[in-house]
């Protein structure tokens, strides 16, 4: 495989390029699916096959910020994303971000950062996966048996959704200004409740480290009440500004590797546009559950690097990492073979 060998002049080292357009394919092929950047996947995926932390986060935040922009291109054309939504969680995203990396500091000085931060983002990822199984075992099943009492047929329901019973709580909160957004199909929500939830999302992104997209999607799903598809193509959206501000900082700094970026777009070019040509065919409940199953993976690879912390076995680093990356290509040719299949069968 040494033939696919290139010399990266920033980093200073020798990589397989081929292994980079691979990974830039299979992350952007479930980035396009759920709209989320998949930094934390990429980002210690290149850690470990050689590049040093800085370099693999600047560079993955540059294919990022590419691959963002076209798909949030395709998703409106779909009619999937809510640009006033997504200029207001860029906003409190922004200022959230500032506050979780406060945060940090402040557990860094008590040399307790590293522990915290990955029990805290332990019990997220669980926490949000066991809450989307749920919803999908649980509050999906209700919603079928309330629609098979007015309707006497076969109908699917998947892409059925139901406003979340959170969500309908926050509507009441009749604190102003209330704003609408027509793209989602919400009616009236005080500005400041949204607001405060990009707060939220944004303080965790800023305290875990990671691009806040697996966060905010949900939070626009059940906290905000977006139907799941409009929740993706804002995600992705925002996305953007993050990923842009990230790669110019990075890169001022000299810590982007453009030549392996352009290689990993390579893959991600196709793979973003395939990704949201699944969300045609697989929609509402389907998008949420399969994204459940993906952050509970990313969860057992986050205990396998706890146990690497405390143990300082290697073994279970590297675990760490070729689980969550062989999890993502697993679940990315699930999802081509599905929309092969479900187009083959439309036609």
């Amino acid at each position: 495989m040494d033939i696919f060998n290139v010399y990266l002049p920033i980093a200073g080292i020798e990589f397989n390029a081929l292994l980079l357009i691979i990974i830039g394919f299979i992350v952007d092929v479930l980035g396009g699916f759920f709209g989320v950047g998949g930094g934390w996947i990429v980002t210690p995926a290149l850690n470990i096959f050689g590049f040093h932390m800085a370099y693999a986060i600047g560079t993955d935040l540059a294919q990022i910020f590419a691959t963002s922009i076209i798909g949030t291109k395709k998703h409106a054309k779909l009619g999937n994303v809510d640009w006033k939504l997504g200029i207001i969680s860029i906003v409190g995203s922004i200022i959230g971000v500032e506050l979780g990396a406060q945060a940090i500091l402040e557990l860094e000085k008590l040399g307790k950062a590293g522990p915290v931060v990955r029990y805290a983002y332990m019990i997220l990822l669980f926490g949000l996966c066991f809450y989307m199984f749920y919803d999908y075992f649980i509050l999906r099943k209700r919603l079928v048996v309330k629609l098979s009492k007015k309707k006497d047929n076969n109908e699917s329901t998947d892409n059925v959704e139901e406003v979340s019973s959170i969500a309908r709580n926050l509507y009441s909160l009749k604190i102003p200004p209330m704003i609408s957004f027509k793209t989602s199909g919400i009616e009236s929500i005080s500005l400041w409740v949204v607001i405060f939830i990009f707060l939220f999302t944004g303080f965790l992104s800023g305290f875990l480290g990671v691009g806040g997209g697996f966060v905010r999607m949900p939070c626009l799903v059940y906290l905000i009440g977006c139907p799941t598809v409009v929740a993706i193509g804002t995600d992705l959206m925002s996305v953007i500004f993050s990923g842009g501000y990230g790669c110019l900082t990075y890169a001022l700094k000299g810590r982007v590797e453009i030549i392996a970026a352009l290689f990993m777009f390579m893959g991600a070019v196709i793979g973003v546009q395939l990704g949201v040509a699944a969300i045609k065919y697989i929609r509402g409940y389907k998008v949420r559950i399969l994204f459940a199953i993906m952050i509970f993976l990313a969860g057992i690879s986050v205990i396998f690097e706890q146990i690497y912390k405390v143990t300082l076995i290697h073994t279970y680093n590297s675990l760490s990492i070729y689980f969550v990356l062989g999890a993502a290509g697993l679940l990315s040719v699930f999802l081509l073979l599905r929309l092969m299949y479900l187009y083959k069968k439309s036609k």
